[in-house]
C-alpha cells in the first residue's frame, strides 16, 4: 500500500498498473495533465502483515486475499481532502513466469 501511495505522489503510472489487477485496472490515464494534487501523507490503519496471524487458521484461498485501510491526506487547489478507503488485494503468479506470487490491487470501498 505504502508503495502504491508512493506511485501516487509521484504520478508513477507505469509502476501503479503493474500491481493493479489486470481484470479491474482501467484502461484510460490514471493522472490529467492538468490536474495539481499534493499529498499529505498517508495512515495505514489496517494491513496485511498486521493480519499475518489469520493465515495459519484460514483456508488456503483466503490466504490470497485481504485488505488494507487507509487514509490518505491531500490538497487539491489549496483545499483539503482526505481519502478513506478499505482496499481489496488479492495474491496471483507474478507475470514474469517465474512462479513467484505478488499482490495486487483490486477495488476498494469507502467507509462512511
Amino acid at each position: 500500500m505504502r508503495s502504491r501511495y508512493t506511485a501516487f505522489t509521484l504520478r508513477d503510472e507505469p509502476y501503479l498498473r503493474a500491481t493493479w489487477h489486470a481484470s479491474t485496472c482501467p484502461q484510460e490515464p490514471l493522472f490529467a495533465e492538468e490536474e495539481k494534487v499534493h499529498w499529505l501523507g498517508l495512515e495505514v490503519k489496517s494491513s496485511l502483515r498486521l493480519r499475518k496471524r489469520k493465515a495459519e487458521s484460514e483456508p488456503a484461498a483466503e490466504i490470497n486475499r485481504d485488505t488494507v485501510e487507509f487514509v490518505a491526506r491531500y490538497k487539491v487547489n489549496g483545499r483539503a481532502h482526505r481519502l478513506h478507503e478499505v482496499s481489496r488485494f488479492v495474491r496471483e503468479a507474478d507475470s514474469s513466469g517465474d512462479g513467484s506470487l505478488r499482490w495486487f490491487y483490486l477495488d476498494g470501498s469507502f467507509p462512511k
